[in-house]
């Protein structure tokens, strides 16, 4: 895959519907069950709505890089929709996961997984969505090219040092423009009040240079890791142990980071299975920070040493 080489990256540019190769291959999974029981919606509309989130994030070029297909960043979007106060507007949830391989396995491992407890937009059929990464337009565009840079953005982390800085600066800069809109949503919210999960504190965290050596170490846990886990199982468990410890002194910078949290929600069982196989001495350094950055899996984490 191109993406093992070290890549050099400048900035790039959004271009829709230019003829580079698709970087993303979405799932889209939406369950509006709850508006169809409240008479709230159609299903018609719904199967329209469903592939445009899906036609919107697969098939725009997200970056000036050539993509296979079988390159392609996998991802699930799985929206929940529970209400709808008037013809159009949508609230619910949003999980998005992104996956990628690791070499010389079969196996994809969990990039990350973001839950967006604030997904509300407007959209009716009929009605035309703009999306301009210069200027906020429609929320609906503006929070699926925010999962979109985020995608690349772990994704590219996993395969180059610090290599999805440009996309983290686009999602930062879509993030800015939706929250200093005069019909800004929740989810873009940057105030100290607001919900510390959301996009805008999620963009936040991971453009602080106190989670450099988070990103860092995400990349050394992958690389040199992950991917050589069959050859060099030993050097896995070491890299997997740095990358703890680098989580944990951030953590302390940053307590209850919305980057630490949802890397938790979707690294714990991974990280588990690496280090039951450790030394002694590494199952107890392991359990001793997991068990204090991921208090809600003890139970989990205690069985390293039983």
């Amino acid at each position: 895959m191109k993406r093992f080489i070290i890549l050099f990256l400048g900035l790039t540019g959004f271009f829709p519907g230019t003829a580079s190769a698709q970087e993303l291959l979405f799932t889209v999974s939406l369950n509006y069950d709850q508006l169809v029981a409240q008479q709230k919606t159609d299903p018609q509309s719904m199967t329209k709505l469903q592939s445009y989130i899906s036609d919107f994030l697969n098939n725009t070029s997200w970056t000036k890089e050539t993509f296979s297909k079988d390159e392609r960043i996998k991802c699930k979007l799985n929206i929940n929709l529970t209400r709808s106060v008037t013809q159009g507007t949508f609230e619910g949830t949003a999980q998005l996961i992104i996956a990628r391989p690791v070499f010389n396995a079969s196996y994809e491992t969990v990039l990350f997984s973001f839950v967006d407890r604030n997904f509300s937009f407007n959209y009716l059929p009929t009605t035309q969505l703009y999306f301009n990464e210069n200027s906020y337009t429609d929320e609906l565009p503006y929070i699926l090219a925010f999962y979109a840079y985020t995608a690349l953005i772990f994704d590219f982390d996993s395969f180059s040092n610090l290599g999805g800085t440009p996309y983290l600066q686009k999602a930062f800069n879509l993030a800015n423009l939706a929250s200093g809109a005069p019909s800004a949503a929740k989810g873009w919210d940057q105030r100290k009040s607001a919900d510390s999960r959301n996009r805008y504190w999620l963009i936040e965290n991971l453009m602080s240079q106190q989670f450099i050596p988070f990103r860092e170490s995400l990349y050394n846990y992958y690389r040199q890791g992950l991917d050589v886990a069959t050859q060099n199982p030993a050097q896995t468990r070491t890299k997997t142990l740095d990358l703890l410890n680098s989580i944990k002194a951030v953590a302390q910078l940053r307590p209850g980071s919305v980057v630490v949290n949802s890397f938790f929600d979707s690294k714990s069982d991974e990280i588990f299975q690496i280090m039951k196989e450790a030394t002694p001495e590494e199952k107890k350094a392991a359990q001793s920070i997991l068990v204090n950055l991921d208090p809600s899996k003890t139970q989990l984490y205690q069985k390293l040493t039983q």
